[in-house]
């Protein structure tokens, strides 16, 4: 996972672990992991802190399945992170995470906890569309977690120049690397 020349600027990118469906009257803010989606966000959080992937700043949306999907990576990278929830990501679009992202481009690194499809849409557009296919063929699986470097910090009227360091996914096998 360590490249030769450190990026300029290192997203990791964490969509929430599978969820269940909204119970009766229940709110879609308010829904929970499912059992799988706990395991995953487990597996995913303890393959994060095995490959070193610790960022500056962990910003996640307020809803409970984003909550609890990053409870796993507080306790794998160590109760010190800097970890906060926000609103935005539950009810911004993917122009929001991407300002967001902008927002925090003086940091070395971020972790966005999100919501699909605005975490796909982002990953898209930071990778483009053909590089998007070649790697998520079923679009962006629950508690997938990318590494995406920049070559330069990502700033508003920018071209951003970013490229997929790694893909971890919720499964049995080792870490996709492109």
């Amino acid at each position: 996972m360590q490249d030769s020349v450190a990026p300029a600027f290192r997203l990791f990118l964490l969509r929430h672990a599978r969820s269940g469906w909204a119970l009766p009257g229940q709110r879609d803010f308010d829904r929970a992991l499912d059992d799988t989606g706990y395991a995953e966000a487990e597996l995913v959080a303890q393959r994060a802190a095995d490959n070193g992937m610790r960022p500056d700043l962990i910003l996640c949306s307020t809803a409970v399945r984003c909550r609890q999907t990053a409870e796993p990576l507080y306790r794998a990278l160590g109760e010190d992170i800097d970890l906060r929830y926000i609103d935005a990501l539950y009810t911004g679009s993917m122009n929001v995470y991407a300002e967001i992202l902008e927002a925090n481009s003086g940091l070395a690194s971020l972790m966005l906890i999100g919501h699909n499809p605005m975490i796909e849409e982002l990953f898209r557009r930071l990778l483009g569309n053909e590089a998007a296919d070649r790697v998520l063929v079923d679009g962006y699986p629950p508690a997938a977690l990318a590494v995406i470097d920049f070559s330069a910090p990502p700033s508003a009227g920018a071209r951003w120049l970013a490229r997929l360091s790694a893909l971890l996914l919720p499964m049995a096998e080792e870490p996709g690397k492109p």
